[in-house]
């Protein structure tokens, strides 16, 4: 993808796939005079449903930007829980606001799902506000304007948790390159990219996320390629192998390491995840896993959270494939609480879910209720 090209924030009309769901729900359109926020809550305990499982969601998390009226965030790509006080969010830059009020359900819904109201295909934002930090309550704490004119189109946003040093790591699919700066920002110390795989296409080399090891070695993938780093980005192996068979790959978005050396791979365009030795040789594969787009390994290392962009759901599996009875959870839709694309997730200290969603073009922050499904609380290594 050209510079000019990742200037352009474009959203890919996808409202084909959901005119059947919402001629059904237009049936049911709430009241057009209905101006909560929060249509779906009982009301002194009666009514009400259950959009975000064993979650409260914080409406209004993150804080617009100040002097910023008429622009909203664009795709929301990476969330990165640093502590409770400092939430590192990456998107793709700003679209006009396009909508007036809460949003709704039935035929209200079409325009709003898609945050580039008037053109369905394409709407030219601003590309600015791309990696920020906000607080607890929502407010912008710092935003790396600087790094703007390199930074063409934020997947990621990692940090290693065995590196000594704490450094920001950027998965940048605008450019396909991963980037490792500084923690305040002022200074990049690494890239890789197609040049640094030897015999890669730099026209069909991809980037979409990474995982490390403790021994400060990496993994790269994107597109149907895993490739294996050191520490200092010098390439160690990998494969690059387009297709549907074991050990073949095909749109791959996420990747993680438990603590066997096992490589889970989230081959999306095959709906599955594979599972490799350390050496990238295929040992498993968990089928029909929709549409993952983000996966995370848990605290204790022996269960994988996944987020189902197709589904609109969190579930976890064991690190054999199987689904944990009881863990799914989810809705899909624009209003506050419910998901379309959650492309990636993050825990805090205290336990509150951070969720990037792609298509609602935000990052919601969800707190964990006390009554709330135990197998439904999602938790993360850090």
């Amino acid at each position: 993808m050209s510079r000019s090209k990742a200037r352009r924030i474009a959203i890919t009309s996808t409202v084909v796939v959901v005119l059947g769901a919402l001629a059904g729900q237009a049936q049911h359109d709430p009241n057009a005079g209905n101006t909560r926020a929060r249509p779906y809550s009982p009301v002194n305990g009666k009514g009400g449903q259950d959009l975000s499982g064993p979650y409260e969601v914080v409406v209004g998390w993150p804080q617009p930007l100040p002097n910023h009226e008429g622009w909203q965030m664009s795709r929301a790509a990476g969330v990165w829980a640093e502590t409770p006080d400092r939430i590192w969010v990456a998107t793709s830059g700003e679209l006009p606001t396009n909508y007036q009020g809460p949003r709704q359900w039935g035929p209200t819904t079409v325009p709003k799902l898609v945050p580039a109201l008037g053109d369905l295909t394409t709407r030219i934002g601003r590309y600015e506000h791309i990696i920020m930090i906000f607080d607890r309550s929502g407010r912008l704490l710092d935003s790396w304007e600087h790094w703007n004119k390199k930074v063409e189109g934020v997947n990621r946003i990692l940090v290693n948790s065995y590196d000594k040093e704490p450094h920001i790591w950027i998965v940048d699919q605008g450019s396909n390159s991963a980037y490792k700066f500084s923690r305040d920002g002022k200074r990049l110390l690494l890239e890789i990219a197609a040049a640094s795989v030897p015999g890669a296409d730099p026209d069909d080399f991809s980037a979409q996320d990474m995982a490390f090891l403790p021994s400060g070695e990496f993994y790269l993938t994107g597109g149907s390629r895993v490739s294996r780093f050191s520490a200092g980005g010098k390439y160690l192996s990998g494969f690059d192998k387009k297709g549907s068979a074991p050990g073949e790959l095909n749109g791959t978005h996420g990747i993680q390491v438990d603590s066997r050396g096992r490589v889970y791979v989230a081959d999306r365009g095959n709906s599955r995840i594979q599972v490799f030795d350390q050496n990238l040789k295929p040992l498993d594969q968990w089928p029909n896993i929709v549409a993952p787009y983000c996966m995370r390994l848990s605290k204790d290392g022996r269960v994988m959270w996944v987020s189902d962009g197709y589904t609109q759901t969190f579930q976890k599996y064991d690190l054999d494939g199987r689904l944990v009875k009881g863990s799914t959870w989810g809705t899909w839709g624009p209003v506050p609480g419910a998901l379309w694309g959650p492309h990636w997730f993050d825990v805090d200290s205290e336990g509150n879910l951070y969720v990037a969603e792609d298509y609602n073009a935000r990052v919601q922050k969800f707190q964990p209720r006390a009554d709330g499904v135990k197998e439904q609380i999602v938790d993360v290594a850090r």
